[in-house]
């Protein structure tokens, strides 16, 4: 469920600009996506985990708010990321 560090320190290096730029949108996109991600798969065995779906339900919030913003601000890098992502919107 959690983001190994070797993981976080990958999706760094991939979407931002360098390994210390934790910050910028994409970045912060892409790790929700990855904890949206092992989620997902944790409800698969877990079906009556209440508790974690409402964290994945405010994850999945967080994300959404991350991409509206970055639609405004820059379409093309919007386009590009949820195509990277596989996120379908």
């Amino acid at each position: 469920m959690a983001v190994l560090k070797e993981d976080k320190a990958r999706l760094v290096n991939e979407y931002g600009a360098g390994e210390k730029n934790t910050g910028s949108t994409e970045v912060q996109v892409a790790l929700l996506t990855e904890r949206i991600v092992g989620l997902t798969e944790h409800f698969k065995t877990h079906k009556k985990d209440t508790n974690s779906r409402r964290g994945l339900l405010m994850l999945v919030g967080h994300r959404r708010r991350l991409l509206k913003y970055l639609q405004r601000k820059d379409l093309d890098k919007y386009r590009e990321l949820l195509q990277k992502l596989n996120i379908r919107k």
